[in-house]
């Protein structure tokens, strides 16, 4: 069993010092409570304004904010979920960013990046415009004897999305997110679907109040392989805390093998057949 730490919080946008401030308080709470990780909501360090951070935040300022982030990992002995922008680039190398993608890195406790991933799903025109979507799968790493895995926001509402690191292996999925004020239904139901059909814990921290145009509504979860709920917040500023382990979740996989009795092969040829439609409102791009 491993106590997993999920921070809510509002981020000041583009305020580094008074967001690594928060983050370095909750780790500290959370590490002085047992905690071995603590998930922190998408692009939390910087804030969240897509359009801001694209015409505002310098580049390179981003190694030294990793480097305060796995400095806080390393003085309070936990590891640390974060999510921050992070230039594309081209090749060759010479010719230079293209743009920023949406990352989040899982350090160690002795601040080591040990997982990467980039977010594949962008939500919204802002962020399209600020953002170049990934296409890398999620990875897994053994995590204190857990395989885990990241996802990044509007990741999470695709099923495919979750079921990918399912099928690697992963049994635990860490998901900074950034969800506005209106949308429960993510934390409450879509988030709790993916735990259940891919029968793996997922903790989901998101942001709370408002920062520049955008206001949060907190509700950020820990959903169970099972789909229940081990801690939820509200909408104010929390530090959650749940127990996460193999255990219930190869219970669950034991007792309905949703992963074992798929047909990936089958779907794919129903999707061929599908976009072999012409004009059919199912098919990819209409």
């Amino acid at each position: 069993m491993m106590l997993l730490s999920v921070l809510q919080a509002n981020a000041v946008v583009l305020d580094i010092g008074a967001n690594l401030r928060t983050v370095d308080d909750a780790a500290r709470w959370a590490a002085q409570a047992g905690a071995d990780v603590l998930l922190t909501p998408e692009l939390f360090p910087v804030g969240y304004a897509p359009l801001r951070l694209r015409s505002e935040l310098d580049p390179a300022a981003l190694p030294a904010i990793r480097a305060r982030l796995a400095d806080t990992a390393r003085r309070h002995r936990i590891a640390l979920v974060y999510s921050l922008p992070v230039p594309v680039r081209t090749e060759p190398p010479s010719a230079g960013a293209a743009g920023w993608h949406i990352s989040a890195t899982l350090v160690d406790a002795h601040g080591m990046e040990i997982l990467n991933y980039a977010k594949v799903h962008l939500f919204g025109n802002e962020e399209r415009e600020a953002f170049v979507a990934a296409a890398e799968p999620p990875a897994v790493v053994d995590f204190h004897g857990i395989p885990t895995s990241l996802l990044i926001c509007y990741d999470i509402e695709f099923p495919e999305a979750a079921r990918a690191a399912a099928a690697r292996g992963a049994e635990l999925l860490l998901v900074p997110t950034a969800l506005s004020a209106g949308f429960e239904a993510v934390p409450q139901v879509l988030v709790r679907a993916r735990a259940l059909e891919s029968q793996l814990t997922v903790a989901y921290a998101n942001h709370c109040g408002s920062e520049d145009a955008y206001a949060f509504g907190g509700g950020s979860v820990v959903a169970g392989p099972d789909g229940t709920l081990l801690a939820e917040a509200g909408d104010a500023p929390a530090l959650l805390f749940a127990e996460v382990g193999t255990e219930a979740v190869r219970a669950a996989r034991n007792a309905v093998p949703y992963l074992r009795e798929r047909r990936p092969r089958l779907y794919r040829e129903w999707e061929a057949a599908l976009l072999r439609e012409p004009g059919h409102p199912g098919g990819i791009g209409a």
